[in-house]
């Protein structure tokens, strides 16, 4: 088992990070050859997720279907920061991904990427992947 720490820049509001290398970084160094390994946001403004990763516009689409769900700025907002719809967007993607890991890689869909889903930026953040065996 290990614990990998990872900083990213984010340089948008709203993006979608490809963090699959990171994370099959983590994988590799951590000698885990059968198990899985959980990709960790602690953040309220972000998110981990797993989806296409071969067509940009999908992320395109996907960052503005949420803003159309959860536009930025909203009449009855009451969060004295200004960035509900941040927390909204975090909510729905979820603050982690499980992936599983075989023959020592993690097991990916041949479209799936996993990223780090910034909603509040552009700011530096923290994710971690924990691997175990098993």
């Amino acid at each position: 088992m290990s614990l990998r720490t990872y900083q990213i820049a984010t340089r948008q509001r709203d993006q979608m990070a490809d963090i699959t290398s990171m994370v099959r970084e983590a994988v590799r160094e951590s000698g885990v050859r059968e198990g899985y390994a959980i990709v960790y946001c602690p953040h309220t403004t972000a998110g981990i997720a797993i989806n296409e990763n071969a067509d940009p516009d999908v992320v395109r689409d996907v960052l503005r279907r949420l803003d159309e769900l959860y536009p930025w700025e909203h009449p009855a907002d009451r969060h004295a920061e200004g960035n509900t719809a941040a927390h909204l967007k975090a909510i729905q993607t979820g603050t982690s991904q499980t992936v599983l890991i075989h023959e020592g890689k993690p097991v990916l869909g041949t479209w799936q990427g996993i990223y780090f889903c910034e909603f509040d930026g552009p700011r530096t953040r923290t994710f971690y992947v924990k691997t175990i065996q098993g």
